[in-house]
């Protein structure tokens, strides 16, 4: 069967400032075990340019597919844009059967049936054995309630099937790497880059948090296979930074060490870059040598606050202490640290931002990230936000970039205000501005230059954004309101035979109603 995977442009500020771009990791994982299966598969990444929708579906009609994928890492936000293209591509394609998957329509598989039906398909959780079940269904005409972990509208209802198994060996599927030309992706001041995982989940049960619910339980790839495929991007592809894509990389100790060790012995220069726990640096405190070692040279710590109570409210498992011993640590193994800090989880006044400016002074991070909380609706902060206002009804700006939720102590233009001041205080005082302009490791300073240079465009891109474009309302519905889940689903229903195509005509099998 012929199938075309497509990324979507996601209009979110990082895909669009840096002129930099990562490869599509999740339909890439789908990629490998449909080509092993027999199928003819090409990939569209639409984040180049960025491409209009009317561009992919062009270029799509090429191709002449008889299924289209379409996947985004972009959560909440990048839904919209999916949308759109998938549109474009039932109109331009209206016999190729379009399946969506993702976090996103994961857990809103109701609601997107309901409200788009040029979606006949909708896989929910981890896709890399259940899309190929898909496809094989649709080329023999099978039932679709007999494919585990999918959804599809079924006489005007839409209906979910079993949940798909949890894959226990992530090594049973290849990344499809040839779909791409490795050589148009960089990061990192433009080296050719990649984006992998070597686990999936997180132990942990942070509230404001959306692993736990997708992934259901942590599991990782075996060391020395990782580590070789790794050392074969670099030998072979040229790759020189390895960003992962992991919640907590970290989590085993026995199977990180592994990792990190295997790294080593493959020998190869790589630039590791990824998230982790403060607890698991503080953990790790006599192998950080080891992460040197393997070529780690930066993780962001979800620091999320700065605030005791608030860290024992969202459930994060970490202590205000470990956080800044972690940072500590990581400077003295020469590893960046970048400080991810979250506004709105409680509704802060004025003193509150201030304290946690102080908090985040003493902590004295490399780096730091600002974001909005943001309560996507399958995780348990949705839950624990439900009564309060949302002042952003436009999904696409659901990206920890935008305040989604009102506070009542603070208008959002002084919420606004303190986040930017909170953001140049950290990378403009003169101990941050050092390591920039004169740190001894040259590779540590090139890599701070690099975000600097990058935060110098998206500072006041978001500024001007917020005055002309954010489109925000003053007092909208509550948040348990704007998320109203869709009806119910049953019954089943089967899909049609292929048949043979006409004489010069080109093959596609029937489309659902």
């Amino acid at each position: 069967m012929r199938v075309l995977l497509i990324n979507p442009p996601h209009p979110a500020i990082g895909s669009r400032i840096p002129h930099e771009h990562l490869p599509p990791l999740g339909l890439l994982l789908i990629g490998g075990p449909l080509i092993d299966a027999g199928h003819e598969v090409r990939l569209i990444d639409a984040e180049f340019g960025p491409m209009s929708a009317q561009q992919i579906a062009n270029e799509a009609v090429t191709f002449a597919p008889q299924a289209v994928l379409l996947g985004h890492s972009g959560s909440t936000s990048g839904h919209p844009s999916a949308m759109h293209v998938a549109r474009a591509i039932h109109e331009a394609l209206p016999t190729a059967w379009i399946v969506y998957g993702g976090v996103f329509p994961t857990f809103h598989w109701r609601e997107i049936l309901a409200e788009e039906p040029q979606i006949d398909i909708i896989v929910r959780g981890e896709g890399e054995e259940t899309t190929v079940h898909v496809i094989e269904a649709l080329e023999a005409g099978g039932l679709l309630e007999d494919v585990p972990g999918i959804a599809f509208n079924d006489l005007g209802l839409p209906r979910a099937t079993a949940p798909a198994r949890i894959l226990d060996n992530l090594d049973d599927f290849r990344v499809g790497w040839e779909l791409i030309d490795l050589s148009r992706y960089s990061y990192w001041g433009d080296r050719r880059a990649v984006v992998v995982q070597f686990s999936r989940g997180c132990p942990h049960q942070c509230t404001y948090c959306g692993q736990h619910p997708f992934w259901r339980r942590w599991r990782h790839r075996d060391p020395q296979t990782f580590a070789a495929e790794l050392a074969w991007l670099y030998r072979v592809h040229g790759v020189e930074v390895v960003n992962f894509a992991d919640e907590n990389p970290t989590a085993s100790r026995p199977a990180w060490r592994a990792l990190l060790e295997a790294l080593i012995a493959e020998n190869v220069p790589l630039t590791l870059v990824g998230s982790t726990r403060a607890d698991d640096i503080v953990r790790d405190a006599d192998i950080l040598h080891l992460y040197k070692q393997a070529g780690v040279t930066r993780f962001l710590l979800g620091i999320e606050n700065t605030d005791e109570e608030t860290l024992h409210k969202i459930n994060k498992g970490s202590t205000t202490a470990k956080d800044r011993e972690a940072i500590r640590l990581l400077r003295r193994h020469g590893i960046l640290s970048m400080a991810a800090y979250a506004v709105g989880f409680e509704e802060e006044t004025d003193g509150d931002l201030w304290r946690g400016l102080r908090q985040l002074l003493s902590y004295d991070p490399d780096q730091i990230q600002l974001v909005y909380a943001t309560p996507h609706r399958w995780t348990p902060y949705f839950y624990v936000a439900a009564d309060r206002r949302v002042i952003q009804t436009d999904l696409a700006k659901w990206d920890y970039k935008h305040q989604v939720l009102a506070t009542r102590y603070i208008p959002a233009w002084r919420v606004l205000l303190w986040v930017k001041l909170i953001e140049a205080v950290m990378q403009l005082r003169p101990r941050a501005l050092w390591r920039v302009f004169a740190h001894p490791d040259p590779a540590l300073r090139a890599a701070m230059g690099w975000y600097h240079r990058i935060g110098r465009q998206v500072w006041p891109y978001e500024i001007r954004n917020f005055i002309f474009h954010d489109g925000r309302g003053q007092y909208g519905p509550s948040l348990a309101e704007f998320w109203t889940p869709a009806g119910q689903a049953s019954q089943s229903r089967r899909l049609p035979s292929t048949k043979a195509p006409e004489p010069g005509s080109t093959f596609l099998p029937g489309r659902a109603a």
